[in-house]
């Protein structure tokens, strides 16, 4: 379905603010749907999974609505599980980071009732609770329900399966009559519809329709796992399925600027997209794509779309997607003209409900698979470095290495210990260069430069008449790459920043140095804390 980016909705400044650190740039199908019709104060029945974005669909509207001058509660959300409160009450707060003036409060059984009490004595407008324990509240008269204009039911059918509907009648019956009823549930049973009718007035249905798709030629695979496992689990897949081009996918634009970092720091081609690139900078992380200068490419699922490449072999869902459509969206992005590609998803907890969700809607089983160890990829690189070997024996003329291992044969060594320790030079030399990489990488690291590209100090500026014109001419005449790669230039005084593309950082350095701009011979260096600006 078409989906909106949060800046085309009708909610404040502050909201999109906080939506926008949270690393989010669009609306699920759930929210694009749901949040102008609660927006316009309307009733809602929502048929959504979890996972889906549903906290938001309400959570946002409500925040609109509350006045921050009254210290009375104004909206109730009801949840099943005081897991599922706590989880909803973080959101709000996320929600909530650039309005002054509204407090949240999850309240639930097992936590001591008298901390509560003091709580709601300060002042609260939004309730995030279980329903026995918002019953308890009411009892004690420490919770006055006079000034409510919404309340929730989430997970409404989770609510009944356990007995609470009891519990939602009398919250409901002691609620304004011209309050605001908003009811999301996975399921719409009998029970559910039945509410709606009695407690709700004329309310919207709003329900996400998926297309019918297929992902035919992808082997698909999915690895439970703990979240600070995901990285070294990533890395690993990467080293033994060694993919010519692959996509990583993640739901956050931080996420994506963190994982490029990581990755780029072991070694790693990588680089990133996602909606806060200008459209040269995403030319640019495309065309390396695209050419095979960049191998990884992490990406939001905005910024995702477009992306044609046929070489691509694997994609990694290093975050469940929010949607089912996603998913699909996601790994059909390998597999192209005829080949058979390979998805990977990182699923964490309760995260396999949704994966549950994936596989009805893709009408495919998704094979559950154990994360490689250490061991498995040392053995996947030598068998493949054997691999290697005979084919280097059967097809190539060995006769003048021949010569010189009879050469070394004539001392008091075998061939076995010849070869054993060739090989042993072929690996270590390997992995020097897999740690000079890593390690120049991170001189790279905190030069202030936009995400994809190294920020570069250059000792001349305004006062040797060099011009931004010259800094591109000089870097694209002597290293051939395209001066429209080249991205930001702030010149001063005596001295000028330039940003280029990280794949080309080390070739700049290495050609730059003690070259002329101007006349000049120029210092060239990253940029860092000393010389930043």
């Amino acid at each position: 379905m078409e989906t909106v980016r949060f800046e085309e909705l009708n909610i404040s400044e502050p909201i999109k603010r906080a939506i926008s650190d949270m690393g989010f740039e669009e609306a699920t199908p759930i929210q694009t749907k749901s949040i102008p019709v609660i927006l316009a104060g309307k009733d809602v029945v929502g048929q959504a999974q979890t996972g889906t974005g549903k906290t938001a669909s309400f959570g946002i509207p409500i925040l609109e609505k509350i006045d921050p001058k009254n210290k009375k509660v104004q909206a109730v959300i009801l949840c099943p599980t005081r897991e599922l409160a706590l989880q909803v009450a973080e959101e709000m707060r996320k929600l909530t980071k650039y309005m002054s003036g509204i407090s949240t409060l999850p309240i639930y059984g097992g936590q001591p009732i008298t901390r509560q009490i003091q709580a709601l004595r300060k002042g609260i407008q939004i309730i995030i609770g279980t329903p026995g324990r918002v019953m308890d509240h009411m009892r004690r008269k420490t919770i006055k329900l006079d000034d409510i204009h919404t309340i929730v039911l989430d997970e409404a059918d989770e609510m009944l399966n356990m007995g609470f509907r009891e519990d939602i009648e009398t919250i409901l019956l002691q609620t304004p009559a011209e309050r605001q009823t908003i009811l999301f549930s996975a399921t719409m049973p009998k029970a559910i519809l039945d509410i709606a009718k009695t407690y709700q007035r004329n309310p919207e249905v709003v329900k996400v329709v998926h297309k019918e798709l297929t992902v035919p030629n992808i082997e698909q695979f999915y690895f439970e796992i703990k979240r600070q496992d995901k990285f070294e689990a990533l890395t690993r897949l990467i080293d033994i399925y060694n993919p010519k081009l692959c996509l990583v996918f993640s739901n956050t634009k931080k996420q994506v600027d963190e994982l490029v970092s990581l990755l780029q720091g072991r070694g790693y081609f990588a680089d990133g997209l996602h909606g806060d690139l200008k459209q040269s900078q995403r030319d640019r992380v495309m065309s390396s794509f695209r050419n095979g200068s960049t191998e990884i490419l992490v990406a939001t699922d905005v910024a995702a779309r477009g992306i044609d490449v046929d070489e691509v072999e694997a994609v990694f869902n290093y975050d469940v997607p929010q949607d089912e459509e996603y998913y699909v969206h996601r790994i059909g992005r390998t597999g192209r003209a005829g080949r058979v590609g390979k998805a990977f998803t990182f699923v964490v907890g309760k995260e396999q409900y949704k994966l549950r969700d994936i596989e009805r809607y893709t009408k495919t089983k998704i094979k559950r698979e154990r994360v490689p160890s250490i061991n498995d990829v040392e053995e996947f690189k030598t068998n493949t470095m054997m691999e290697k070997i005979s084919n280097i024996i059967e097809n190539e003329n060995l006769s003048k290495q021949i010569y010189l291992v009879e050469k070394i044969l004539e001392g008091d060594h075998n061939s076995i210990d010849v070869a054993a320790a060739l090989l042993k030079m072929l690996m270590g030399k390997e992995k020097e260069e897999k740690e000079e990489a890593a390690t120049y990488d991170e001189n790279f690291e905190g030069t202030g430069a936009e995400p994809g590209m190294v920020r570069l100090f250059i000792n001349v500026g305004k006062k040797q008449q060099v011009r931004p014109g010259d800094i591109v001419g000089a870097i694209a005449g002597e290293t051939g790459m395209s001066g429209d790669l080249i991205g930001i230039i702030d010149m001063y005084d005596k001295y000028t920043f330039v940003e280029v593309p990280r794949d080309y950082a080390s070739k700049v350095l290495d050609i730059m140095k003690d070259n002329r701009i101007k006349g000049k011979t120029i210092n060239i260096e990253p940029a860092n804390s000393k010389n930043s600006k």
